[in-house]
């Protein structure tokens, strides 16, 4: 049984992962605004998360203003992400707008530095300017394409900004509040910052048909709930720097699925550029597990 343990997280991981990959080609099948199903989707998932809140635990929790502040933070950087991101893929593609997401790590692991104090060798920065210089890559086939494409890049490079910070802000209070309570609480906020978006801009709140409240439902069932609720949850054992190296494995699955089910085709720079910053994240992923095991095993000569 204790053998089973260390990879139960993982296993976690490797399904919230898959989850959320699907988000992209969903997003691509419809037509509504990209705003309004983001604030359906975690709307949604706020109310498919509220029988599994432990209310009696809210009483007991040691949070002082500045936690709450950042779980406020953390709403906020959530749905900035999802109004950033979401609407990348309306002027890029699923391949440009999935790899650049998957620098998470390197703001992710530049915020730990400051935040955590997490300590960085050189390898590591290495790995991760090859993933950097694979954006710039892909970036630029971008723009010899149309300028549009880049639009949809530096919407999709201000996505993953905003969702660094939210992972960032996640892990710095997940030792203090449950994971349930948190999804919900950063859900609705998130939920909220893309309704007032949607009234700023009147975009209408109702008025489609039962295929897209489908839509919205199972945004809010695959990519939110198995996906970014169970990453909320893995935040106190795994660390947002090692989730966010996890997740490289996000771009190579929705380029795969972009390409058997939307008939996207992926450029040479797209290629070059992806394979690029995932070698590097790879890299990354692999030191970081070879310097686990020594570690052990040194412990256990001992």
């Amino acid at each position: 049984m204790k053998s089973n343990k260390p990879s139960y997280p993982y296993i976690l991981l490797f399904i919230s992962i898959l989850s959320i990959s699907i988000s992209s080609i969903m997003i691509k099948f419809s037509n509504t605004p990209t705003s309004v199903a983001g604030m359906y989707r975690l709307f949604a998932s706020v109310i498919l998360l509220l029988p599994f809140v432990s209310w009696k635990k809210l009483r007991c929790l040691e949070m002082s203003k500045k936690d709450w502040s950042i779980v406020f933070l953390a709403g906020l950087f959530l749905g900035l992400h999802f109004l950033f991101w979401m609407e990348s893929l309306v002027y890029t593609s699923v391949a440009s707008s999935m790899v650049i997401l998957s620098l998470q790590p390197l703001f992710v692991m530049i915020g730990s530095y400051f935040i955590f104090r997490e300590r960085v060798n050189v390898v590591n920065i290495l790995c991760l300017v090859i993933a950097l210089l694979g954006s710039i890559v892909i970036a630029w086939g971008d723009f010899g394409v149309s300028k549009v494409a880049l639009i949809g890049d530096g919407l999709s490079l201000l996505g993953t900004v905003f969702v660094s910070a939210y992972m960032l802000a996640g892990q710095k209070v997940s030792h203090k509040i449950g994971a349930s309570l948190y999804s919900v609480i950063v859900f609705f906020l998130g939920g909220s910052v893309l309704l007032i978006y949607n009234l700023s801009n009147h975009f209408s709140l109702i008025d489609y048909n039962s295929s897209d409240w489908i839509y919205f439902f199972l945004l809010a069932l695959i990519p939110t709930i198995l996906g970014q609720s169970i990453i909320n949850m893995l935040l106190k054992s795994l660390g947002a720097t090692t989730i966010s190296v996890g997740i490289i494995g996000e771009p190579v699955l929705a380029i795969i699925l972009a390409y058997l089910f939307l008939g996207e085709t992926i450029t040479s720079f797209q290629f070059i550029g992806g394979m690029m910053t995932l070698l590097g994240m790879g890299m990354y992923f692999w030191v970081k597990a070879f310097n686990y095991t020594t570690v052990k095993y040194q412990n256990q000569s001992r």
